[in-house]
């Protein structure tokens, strides 16, 4: 081979390793991080991801210190597996319940814990699919806070971000009545751009108060090219007080009433429907009892959503 050839590979050759060299200098390596709602770790709400066990571990309160806990969470389609897991707990402790927390800080029981010579070993499901976990003693624990006593809370497993809290829904809104008194009423928001535009989506509520008994579903259309078609359908009304009227309204992010319709209820009646819309990109949803009215007042009677 000549020099002049032995010249120009030489060359090639150099070129290549300083390309590599350069090459491996530039890349850099990440890693996840975690998002902390609250620095103490006080919030740690996550997404479960579908059909993949994620082991959490739990954070004791100060009378659990010397406690262990854990729990294997699947999520499958429509529910979430919890399988809890405790030990080490003290000898007087007798029962235990088990609360989610979702984004929006409402608290759902989702039920007693059996401990037995300092042990639970127990498993749950619930719809959910974004919530912490808090075991408390309180058997009516109604809200959560980073003050509010507990014997566990979740921890974040590794590589998961926490989901931040959504104010806009779970608080409590202010609405005056005709009488110029003030009602305290709570619309958690339904997450509408979630939702298929142009599909219908079913959303069942759960009845209290003076319509225990009675059943009212909600299908909700966002449309692709206009606004959110929303239909309540009443059933069972017989179970319902006669003579009242059911107002249903809308209520925005920012604690706007829109009125969407109402059903008076002659006690002849069984069932009812109230057919709207709105032009509300994200909304909760209320049923109230009163007599007619351009804001809410009376009895709240829709307190919580069974969502798909």
């Amino acid at each position: 081979m000549s020099r002049r050839l032995l010249y120009l590979a030489g060359c090639c050759a150099l070129v290549a390793a300083l390309a590599s060299i350069s090459f491996a200098q530039t890349t850099v390596t990440t890693t996840q991080t975690q998002a902390v709602q609250n620095p103490d770790g006080t919030w740690t709400v996550i997404q479960y991801p579908v059909n993949k066990e994620v082991i959490v571990d739990f954070a004791p309160g100060t009378t659990f210190a010397t406690s262990h806990g854990r729990a294997r969470i699947k999520r499958m389609g429509d529910n979430t597996a919890i399988a809890l897991d405790l030990s080490g707990l003290p000898a007087d402790t007798t029962g235990l319940n088990l609360y989610a927390v979702d984004p929006f800080g409402k608290v759902t029981m989702i039920g007693p814990v059996t401990i037995s010579n300092g042990v639970a070993q127990q498993t749950f499901t619930t719809p959910l699919d974004r919530f912490m976990l808090v075991l408390s003693p309180d058997a009516d624990m109604t809200t959560y806070a980073p003050d509010t006593a507990y014997a566990f809370r979740s921890a974040v497993p590794e590589g998961f971000a926490v989901v931040p809290l959504t104010s806009a829904a779970g608080e409590k809104v202010a609405a005056t009545t005709t009488a110029g008194a003030t009602t305290a009423y709570t619309a958690p928001m339904l997450g509408i751009p979630r939702f298929h535009r142009g599909s219908d989506t079913l959303i069942k509520t759960r009845l209290a108060g003076a319509m225990t008994g009675a059943r009212v579903n909600f299908n909700i259309t966002p449309r692709k090219d206009g606004p959110t078609e929303i239909i309540a359908r009443f059933h069972q009304l017989k179970n319902a007080p006669a003579g009242q009227v059911y107002v249903l309204w809308a209520v925005s992010p920012d604690n706007k009433y829109v009125k969407l319709g109402q059903v008076v209820n002659t006690g002849g009646r069984n069932e009812a429907e109230i057919k709207s819309e709105t032009t509300l990109a994200d909304f909760g949803l209320l049923v109230t009892l009163q007599s007619e009215a351009e804001m809410p007042a009376g009895d709240v009677v829709v307190t919580g959503y069974l969502t798909p």
